[in-house]
């Protein structure tokens, strides 16, 4: 799988704005500086707006690409979610990118919202993102409408990057997409989402951009590897609660766990859900313990992928965690180097 300068990159960090957005953006010069590539800001109604940390870290940074990761078309209506990914652009001098997913069903469910025909509403936005930021009028009847709308402005073509999980959203994303965001965390994942990235590529235009496909896993690194797991429960309890059955399956997971931490995520409990989870569901979708340990993980993971994305929730303390993880990054690097 090729990629280009436009489009693609290796390093890249999650960063959530669960703290005000100058604090995001003071994390993402640590992100910067440690030598990463791209920041996604995570996207969850119950923390604080996204948009606005990008925009305060885009401020405070040069060079780093940086975007939502991974939005929804659900929560936002997809006509003004292009015009939001376009503003961000615009003041980022061109350095966004777009994390776009279908969201978390469990959390969706807070908002009223109906998890409906989630492919079909991914591959739908990616297409009509692409028209408006080309300054055509849009008319589109499907899972949304869309009558006569258009972007008053000039706006970049930002490249967008699918988040999945599930084979047919994978397929998709190799097929249309600029790249594919691959939320796992284990080696046994990675391997098989090769296969679906293969497969969607067969049926790839040639006229598309070179494809880049990156893992978007959750990482917790500590110099105590106790510590790094336990800050590992809450993103992991999210995941577990919207794996894929085949995904559970895979892991050998308990399917009713699952479930009931779905449930008291939907109410609102979320401490119950973060003990609901299970050591295998820590082993299973995060990377959790110490740098050298991470550092092997995720040599594992990149034996697949173009790209790796340290998601959510990084370590115990986030910016220690940057500063260790853009440790493993150049180690990581510089091993590629050597093996060449």
């Amino acid at each position: 799988m090729s990629i280009n300068n436009k489009t693609s990159f290796e390093w890249g960090i999650e960063l959530t704005p669960d703290v005000p957005p100058s604090d995001v953006a003071q994390l993402g010069k640590t992100v910067e500086s440690s030598g990463f590539d791209v920041v996604f800001g995570s996207c969850h109604y119950n923390n604080r707006d996204p948009f606005i940390a990008l925009d305060r870290l885009a401020d405070a940074t040069d060079e780093i690409r940086l975007g939502p990761g991974v939005v929804n078309p659900y929560d936002v209506h997809p006509v003004r979610l292009a015009s939001l990914v376009a503003t961000l652009s615009e003041a980022s001098d061109g350095r966004t990118v777009l994390g776009l997913g279908a969201g978390d069903p469990s959390t969706l469910r807070n908002l009223g919202l109906e998890w409906d025909r989630p492919l079909t509403r991914v591959h739908e936005t990616m297409r009509v993102h692409r028209q408006l930021w080309a300054g055509e009028r849009v008319d589109h009847d499907g899972t949304f409408q869309v009558n006569d709308a258009g972007l008053n402005y000039e706006a970049d073509q930002v490249p967008v990057f699918v988040g999945a999980q599930g084979p047919r959203m994978i397929q998709m994303a190799a097929k249309n997409a600029d790249g594919v965001l691959v939320n796992a965390s284990h080696p046994d994942d990675y391997a098989w989402a090769a296969k679906q990235v293969s497969s969607g590529l067969g049926s790839r235009a040639d006229s598309r951009e070179a494809f880049t496909f990156a893992a978007f896993a959750s990482v917790s690194v500590d110099t105590d590897a106790s510590a790094a797991r336990n800050a590992a429960r809450p993103p992991v309890a999210f995941i577990a609660a919207g794996a894929p059955e085949e995904v559970v399956e895979r892991h050998g997971l308990d399917a009713d766990r699952t479930e009931e931490i779905g449930a008291a995520i939907s109410a609102g409990e979320f401490d119950l859900a973060y003990e609901l989870v299970t050591a295998n569901m820590l082993d299973a979708f995060c990377i959790a313990g110490t740098p050298s340990s991470v550092a092997d993980r995720i040599a594992s993971i990149r034996e697949y992928t173009d790209a790796f994305v340290a998601a959510s929730p990084l370590g115990p303390d986030r910016h220690a965690a940057v500063e260790l993880l853009g440790e493993v990054r150049e180690r990581l690097s510089t091993r590629g180097s050597t093996d060449d």
